[in-house]
């Protein structure tokens, strides 16, 4: 008998493996997988929302990185200008040139949203085949398996004879 305290569970595993029959050991096999693989899927939630939580925190992490370099680029400008003696002038940019990069980086942002929500939707449809492909998988697996008992009746009742 095996007695294990899994991590971050109140669950102790307990396992002991008897067998009367040869066939037992099997069901024995099985059960324990099936055990591990629940045990495995029971964390499958607090994964996933440690993922989420991460990936706001890069979010917000990257959003005050740049506020905080635009306000620094700012405040240097600012201080410059004001640093500016005598017959020096702080430099000026023309008004069209800020139009123009305006309008650029407004596209840029554009081009750059689109690009990214076909990404998340190219992506969402991989998963998504990916899935249906398990599904198909599982289902092929379930056929395999009854041809290979029916497969296996077959020839017994044939030797059997």
């Amino acid at each position: 008998m095996i007695d294990v305290k899994t991590p971050y569970s109140n669950r102790n595993i307990s396992s002991t493996i008897t067998t009367d029959d040869r066939h037992d050991i099997y069901d024995a096999i099985n059960e324990n997988f099936n055990r591990a693989l629940n045990e495995i899927a029971a964390f499958q939630p607090q994964y996933l929302q440690s993922i989420s939580n991460l990936q706001l925190d890069c979010i917000q992490t990257v959003k005050n990185m740049i506020h905080n370099m635009i306000s620094a680029q700012k405040q240097m400008v600012d201080i410059s200008n004001k640093s500016c003696r005598g017959n020096i002038a702080p430099p000026s940019v023309p008004i069209q040139y800020i139009d123009q990069l305006t309008r650029q980086l407004n596209e840029f942002t554009d081009n750059t949203i689109r690009v990214s929500n076909l990404n998340s939707q190219f992506t969402i449809t991989i998963l998504d085949t990916i899935r249906e492909n398990m599904n198909i998988y599982n289902r092929a697996t379930d056929e395999l398996s009854k041809y290979n008992t029916n497969m296996a009746k077959a020839w017994n009742s044939f030797f059997a004879t």
